[in-house]
């Protein structure tokens, strides 16, 4: 495969801080986003903490030969055991937390791994799929019948978390592979997008522009929507004929 990638965070037009953070490898082995809450200073340094740890964790277990998703768990876990711990020495910051989805190539494999509401999506010729699902109370009012899609969009609880990291009863951290054919382009991001812009729209302006161009335009086109929060955008592309 040949991977080319770009990424760009904003703190949007309402927020004065950012509470975003990602992470690319240069090596194009793993990918990350996160979305921090819990106050300026708590988000921020939440998300840092988990793009930091999970990067630097996989970083030095890389060549250990560990199956896959043994190496995703173990690299959040050890992201959400580094929040905590900071939450304890700074009581200031101990309602802060982070959503994190982590996409990662490893032995000619395609991985993901995720908890939150930030997604993963791909766009295989012109069908866009989200891949992950949205630890979110809205989510499961979706898929048990309670609330329509349309009716979710305008809902008070849409940013209920079920999950984030920073929490001692983190009880699901999805895992699993994914198929990556030559052509496909991944997409990471956090609710300050989606939050703005439809599937359709995302997919627009992804099938529009260069993989350079994309980070930015979908963010500038996020913002012209009103832009209420941060927002991180973070696309990878199988150049591969």
């Amino acid at each position: 495969m040949r991977l080319v990638f770009a990424g760009e965070t904003d703190p949007g037009c309402i927020r004065s801080s950012n509470q975003d953070s990602y992470y690319i490898d240069p090596q194009a082995r793993f990918f990350v986003v996160a979305d921090g809450m819990g106050g300026h200073a708590g988000g921020e340094e939440a998300s840092r903490l988990a793009t930091a740890v999970i990067s630097a964790y996989l970083d030095r277990q890389w060549e250990q030969d560990l199956p896959a998703e043994e190496l995703l768990e173990e690299a959040i876990i050890k992201a959400n055991y580094a929040i905590l711990s900071d939450q304890y020495t700074h009581p200031e910051r101990q309602d802060m937390g982070t959503t994190v989805v982590l996409l990662m190539m490893y032995q000619n494999e395609t991985w993901f791994s995720h908890i939150g509401d930030s997604r993963l999506y791909r766009l295989r010729g012109e069908r866009l799929e989200q891949l992950s699902d949205d630890h979110t109370w809205i989510a499961r009012a979706i898929a048990t019948g309670i609330l329509t899609p349309e009716e979710a969009r305008r809902h008070p609880w849409r940013h209920m978390l079920l999950q984030c990291l920073g929490r001692e009863d983190i009880q699901l951290i999805e895992t699993r592979r994914i198929d990556m054919e030559p052509g496909d382009r991944f997409l990471m991001c956090s609710d300050g997008l989606t939050e703005e812009l439809t599937d359709d729209t995302i997919k627009e302006i992804w099938l529009s522009y260069s993989y350079q161009e994309v980070p930015k335009k979908m963010i500038e086109a996020a913002k012209a929507r009103g832009g209420k929060d941060n927002i991180t955008v973070v696309v990878v592309h199988n150049e591969e004929e």
